[in-house]
């Protein structure tokens, strides 16, 4: 399994990637992601966008910040650390095993540092996603009592 940043040779099938639709309400599209990836770091912030692939075929997509982005939604653990902002796996290659596979990757690139020292990496989701909520957990991921907007914050030493 490998990350591989998007850019012009693996946007439209990055783009092509979708969740289910009952996971459709938990996580943005990979539109609206790199979307966001651009406004971000036109406007002078960190966001790192890559696909995950497995044996050359794409089979999901995830997104990194570091430190805050001057969001009022920001929670205090933002300020000097990484986010994992968005994280999906494709409907076509759910219950592979491949989220637990990308997520541990996704930290290992985390604690290179590519973009500073870190203590940690944070990541927040809705109440409602007790799958999401199982996976993290499952990856030492931990509720710090802090809120991102209306969902909840987990957090991870590096």
């Amino acid at each position: 399994m490998e990350l591989k940043r998007v850019d012009l040779s693996n946007l439209w099938e990055i783009l092509a990637l979708k969740v289910g639709p009952e996971q459709k309400e938990f996580v943005a599209s990979n539109e609206t992601s790199i979307l966001e990836a651009y406004a971000t770091t036109a406007s002078g912030f960190v966001a790192l966008p890559f696909g995950i692939y497995e044996d050359d075929v794409p089979v999901g997509f995830v997104m990194f910040g570091y430190g805050s982005i001057g969001d009022k939604e920001d929670p205090p653990v933002a300020k000097g650390n990484y986010c994992l902002w968005r994280f999906m796996i494709d409907e076509a290659h759910q219950g592979k095993g491949l989220g637990k596979k990308a997520l541990a990757l996704c930290l290992t690139y985390l604690k290179s540092f590519p973009c500073g020292k870190a203590e940690s990496c944070w990541l927040s989701y809705e109440p409602e996603n007790r799958r999401a909520k199982a996976l993290y957990e499952k990856m030492g991921f931990a509720e710090n009592g802090q809120m991102c907007g209306e969902e909840l914050v987990s957090v991870l030493k590096l």
